[in-house]
């Protein structure tokens, strides 16, 4: 099990884990060993969508509340919000989040060009969260890469990296841990800078998806051990 210092379940809140993305990977987190939380804005919503993945997995593993009390409980925080949405809501929560690791997998993406990489003000999202939520939160970008096709079945078993960049190593290793709990193998990527480069690849990527005719194109880093 993953716990913290306190010896308890460590807790995971996945703000926007009523979307694809956020709830394939709060189910794998779930059966994974952590206490999950889904988040929203809106805390009915959270709380039937949470009913309705512990439906499928046959347990009572995950709670859903609003975003805000969702971050207050967390350990570690997820944003899982489309890109319009990202700054309101890193801004809703912005001082909980003090202290704590926050795992930003938002992609820039700029509808309907979704298979165009679109550069941000701010060079990157998660760069753009580590200027809205100041020095005292550890930002790690991850699982951008990660085709929710990929994650909305616990069981099914997903052939790619999650590659893992922040400037604080001691976060990105807790965001490895995260990642093999998911089933994944997590990759450390460097500094927080190079989110750039791990962001503009999810466009890529929808555009193999599109033009080969698959759901789930990934990425595999070879020569790792």
């Amino acid at each position: 099990m993953t716990t913290t210092d306190r010896g308890s379940l460590m807790v995971v809140a996945v703000l926007g884990g009523t979307g694809k993305e956020g709830s394939g990977l709060a189910m794998r987190w779930a059966l994974g060993g952590y206490q999950v939380i889904i988040g929203s804005r809106d805390a009915q919503r959270a709380a039937d969508r949470a009913a309705e993945m512990n439906k499928q997995l046959g347990g009572d593993y995950l709670v859903g509340k609003e975003n805000p009390a969702a971050a207050a409980e967390a350990d570690i925080v997820v944003l899982s919000v489309p890109y319009s949405a990202h700054k309101s809501t890193l801004e809703s929560v912005k001082d909980l989040l003090q202290g704590k690791i926050l795992v930003d997998i938002t992609v820039p993406l700029k509808p309907p060009k979704v298979r165009r990489v679109h550069v941000p003000e701010g060079k990157a999202a998660a760069l753009e969260a580590q200027t809205l939520v100041g020095d005292g939160v550890r930002v790690v970008a991850a699982f951008q890469n990660v085709s929710y096709e990929q994650l909305n079945k616990p069981e099914h078993k997903i052939d790619c990296d999650v590659l893992i960049c922040g400037d604080d190593p001691a976060a990105r290793e807790e965001v490895i841990k995260m990642a093999q709990a998911a089933g994944m193998r997590g990759i450390h990527a460097g500094p927080l800078d190079n989110a750039v480069a791990i962001e503009a690849l999810t466009p890529v990527l929808l555009f193999i998806n599109h033009k080969y005719s698959i759901a789930a194109s990934g990425i595999r880093i070879t020569g790792v051990q």
